[in-house]
């Protein structure tokens, strides 16, 4: 299996942390580190045109998390801005492997490491589609 290097460039969003998002300390909890990274791959796929509903619409196939490294470096704390930085770093015939971090100005709190599989209608990993194969061959 061939290894390719991505060519996209990295996307960056902000999100704010709430209540909800906090322990009874004011905290992040560490799990909501997951959802905060779910929203950055989601606009990150969104900018360069490849959004959920398309890959499903015109490829049958849906962008499942394999496996998700997180290693926690600081906390975020109620009411921070938080920058989720997304970014390919390598890519096969129907995986991504993503990383993300996430920071508070310039400090990171959490580095983040996904492998994406393209998975479809019968459960079973599939061929990345060739215009998101595109984008990231540059």
């Amino acid at each position: 299996m061939t290894i390719h290097h991505n060519a996209a460039p990295p996307h960056a969003i902000q999100v704010r942390v709430y209540y909800e998002d906090t322990d009874a300390e004011g905290i992040v909890y560490y799990a909501n580190y997951l959802k905060f990274a779910e929203r950055g791959r989601t606009e990150f796929l969104r900018a360069i045109g490849y959004g959920h509903h398309q890959a499903l619409a015109e490829h049958k196939l849906v962008l499942v998390v394999r496996r998700a490294e997180i290693e926690y470096l600081a906390p975020a704390k109620l009411d921070d801005w938080l920058d989720i930085s997304t970014e390919v770093v390598d890519f096969r015939n129907s995986s991504l492997t993503m990383k993300q971090t996430i920071r508070r100005k310039d400090k990171v709190l959490a580095e983040i490491t996904v492998l994406i599989v393209a998975v479809g209608a019968l459960g079973k990993a599939v061929r990345l589609p060739p215009h998101l194969r595109q984008i990231f061959e540059g």
